[in-house]
């Protein structure tokens, strides 16, 4: 035991299972997902010239993960994976700071490593850590802020407490970088433990210069990025907040999170059955609202009432949804198995409200550890946050969508409520079906990051076939990230009308001629004209094209998946 806590052999277990499920999954393929395109291009552009130069789609604030891509260039040589490879060195770094973040929250050693592995065994977690998405990166920067904060709070001596906060507005400064958003812990969490230190006036001075300082810095940044060329600002608090689509998206987020939980929040379950009848009727109550917002919405939202994911990163066909490729990708999951989750993430919700409005006749479990930390402090520390962070995405819905992966860090904090929780008021020890719940989230995860870039390989083989017969690049709609990176092949810049900087570098362009096929996003890529395009139904558009279908592997699907190339124009006439 002595050898284990002083190797920190459970954290570093987290670390590594992370790197297992990647590697088992297979995360290659040579074009762009999602947005990390356009990062992948900065990195190479920042290598080249060793400035960080923007290219009309990124609205963050670019920093430390551009050098850290560039770095794994510079040693590994450019490629998509290569450069995805810095996201996992992170992944797995975050996964060990989790760990010990949560054993310094209170939690015991055991329930800190199945909290963590839940968190990053997630299909959340194991997509944005093949990515180079900066979703990871902002997250590092949050939980290493909040591990300096506790570090603060414990130390014996006001000099250690002093060189924690400067560790923790520090690291949150560098790793903030990548995500505006990862910088409210300067903004929000050290002050909040300096309220928490206020009657240590030295450590109260210090850490405020030091807070300060960290403030300094975003400011800076924030200008130094307002004058980059081909930069996207980014308002964070729109002029205007439509409140039935922001209630929209509150309501659909909330539903994705209890999943995102699910093998900690399905530990509630039996409270259910222990509840008193007038507790059973308000959840009665509770889930007969449910399925009538479900019943009355499914005609516009179909997979509402069996889809406890509704986001673009986790839907019910288990790959990336935003795919924009003509047809309806096969469906992953069969209804009994979404009807089935559905159940156990609503259902362990609704125990954990039965938990919190049971009275207590009997003392809570003692945990095998004395907490170090009360609850006013985490509370302090993470509510303050939370709110702010809550309130910053909701905001931020009122333009665009709110994506799951927006949420990373809330569900982070909504693990560690939780296990503290169950910790001190219902059993000591989490339950060993946890381990199970667990290896079935990391094997749903595995399976559906491998599925994702099977079929993104599968786009790459399709268009390469439709090269091949001498047909360029720029005449395939091959959704619109593969476009995006054909694009900037031919500009610097994709065609954003958000650009201002420098003025008028968004043209605007024609629309297609009416006997094209339609393509999503095509004045922000106006060197490609379509003739042919990637599909799931090969009698989209004006049909078949005389090019062999792609067939990829679809692991845990009923069947493999295929992509067919389709012809975006008539055929010409004999």
């Amino acid at each position: 035991m002595q050898l284990v806590r002083r190797y920190r052999i459970p954290a570093l277990f987290c670390a590594f299972a992370v790197l297992v499920c990647e590697l088992i999954a297979r995360p290659f393929a040579a074009m762009g997902i999602c947005d990390d395109w356009s990062y992948t291009r900065s990195a190479q552009d920042l290598l080249a010239t060793g400035h960080i130069v923007y290219n009309g789609w990124a609205m963050p604030f670019q920093g430390w993960q551009l050098y850290l891509g560039a770095a794994f260039i510079k040693l590994f040589g450019f490629s998509f994976t290569a450069v995805r490879m810095s996201t996992l060195l992170v992944a797995m770094a975050l996964a060990f700071l989790l760990q010990r973040t949560l054993v310094r929250s209170g939690i015991t050693e055991r329930n800190a490593t199945l909290a963590t592995l839940a968190f990053v065994l997630s299909p959340l977690y194991l997509m944005l850590s093949a990515t180079f998405m900066n979703d990871i990166h902002g997250t590092f920067a949050i939980v290493i802020c909040l591990y300096g904060c506790l570090r603060a709070l414990q130390a014996s001596t006001s000099r250690a407490t002093i060189a924690w906060l400067v560790f923790a507005v520090a690291a949150n400064a560098i790793f903030g970088s990548a995500r505006q958003i990862s910088w409210l812990g300067i903004l929000v969490m050290v002050p909040s433990t300096l309220w928490l230190l206020r009657a240590r006036r030295t450590v109260l001075f210090s850490g405020a210069a030091a807070t300060l300082a960290g403030v300094l810095f975003i400011f800076g940044c924030l200008q130094w990025f307002k004058h980059q060329p081909y930069s996207v600002p980014d308002q964070l608090i729109p002029n205007t907040l439509p409140i039935a689509h922001t209630l929209a998206q509150v309501f659909h987020t909330l539903l994705d999170i209890p999943f995102l939980l699910l093998p900690i929040i399905a530990l509630f379950l039996p409270q259910i059955r222990r509840s008193r009848p007038r507790i059973l009727v308000a959840l009665a109550a509770i889930s007969l609202v449910y399925l009538l917002l479900a019943i009355h919405w499914r005609h516009s939202h179909p997979d509402f009432l069996l889809e406890p994911t509704l986001g673009d990163w986790l839907g019910i066909h288990g790959i990336y949804e935003v795919t924009e490729l003509k047809g309806t990708p096969p469906i992953f999951l069969p209804p009994i198995a979404r009807v089935l989750l559905t159940l156990v993430s609503i259902g362990g919700l609704l125990g954990l409200l039965a938990s919190l409005l049971r009275p207590r006749s009997q003392p809570p479990a003692a945990p095998e550890a004395v907490a170090t930390i009360p609850w006013l402090q985490i509370n302090t520390l993470l509510l303050p946050f939370t709110f702010a962070s809550a309130f910053l995405i909701f905001a931020h819905s009122a333009m665009f969508v709110i994506n799951d992966r927006y949420l990373l860090a809330l569900v982070f904090v909504a693990i560690l409520y939780l296990v503290r929780y169950y910790q001190l008021t219902i059993h000591p020890r989490l339950p060993i079906a946890t381990l199970a719940l667990i290896a079935l989230m990391a094997t749903y995860g595995t399976a559906i990051t491998h599925n994702l870039f099977a079929l993104y390989r599968a786009r790459v083989a399709l268009a390469a076939e439709i090269h091949s017969a001498g047909i360029p690049y720029t005449s395939v709609d091959n959704g619109w990230e593969y476009n995006m990176t054909v694009e900037l092949q031919h500009s610097n810049h994709i065609n954003n009308i958000l650009i201002d900087n420098p003025a008028h570098a968004y043209l605007p362009v024609p629309p297609l001629p009416s006997t094209t096929c339609p393509m999503d996003h095509f004045d922000l890529t106006p060197h490609i004209h379509p003739l042919f395009g990637a599909s799931f139904d090969p009698n989209a558009c004006y049909g078949p094209a005389p090019f062999a279908p792609i067939h990829y592997s679809r692991w845990l699907a009923p069947s493999p998946g295929t992509l067919y190339a389709v012809r975006y124009t008539p055929p010409s006439n004999p």
